[in-house]
Parts: C-alpha cells; sequence; structure tokens
C-alpha cells in the first residue's frame, strides 16, 4: 500500500491530501530513510512523522485497505 494511504486509513494524518503533502515536504520517514508519498508500506516498517514541533513515531502492524475509527488504531503501534 501507498504511504499516502495508508497514513489517511490508520487516521495517523486525516487526509490523504495532507499526507501527500507531509511525505513531499520531507517530514515523513520510514525505516530511518525520508519518504515519498508512493513508497510502499509493509507489516514492521517504522514510521516517523513530524507536526510541527513534535515527532510521532509507529511500527505497522497490519494493512487494510480501509478501516472503521474504531479499527484504526488496531493498525499502528506507538513506539
Amino acid at each position: 500500500m501507498r504511504l499516502d494511504k495508508y497514513l489517511k486509513v490508520s487516521r495517523i494524518i486525516k487526509r490523504r491530501t495532507v499526507a501527500a503533502e507531509a511525505c513531499d515536504a520531507g517530514r515523513v520517514m520510514v525505516n530511518g530513510k525520508v519518504a515519498k508519498a508512493c513508497t510502499p508500506v509493509k507489516a514492521g516498517d517504522i514510521i516517523e512523522v513530524g507536526f510541527g514541533n513534535k515527532n510521532v513515531k509507529v511500527e505497522v502492524l497490519s494493512i487494510a485497505e480501509t478501516s472503521r475509527k474504531e479499527e484504526a488504531a488496531e493498525l499502528f503501534k506507538y513506539l
């Protein structure tokens, strides 16, 4: 799955366009490397997102094409 879509489905970032813009600005890293929106994401990857003055670091647990709000938290684990 594409990184920008995963960020939206898992509700780490609310909109896919915002997720894509964050990736293009270099604020998202996958496994320690700056990632573009089209970077593939798989279970076990570590994603770091810079939100202004704080960073969010999560581990991908599973991939889903869609998810409800209650299920979204099961897609990743905060580190």
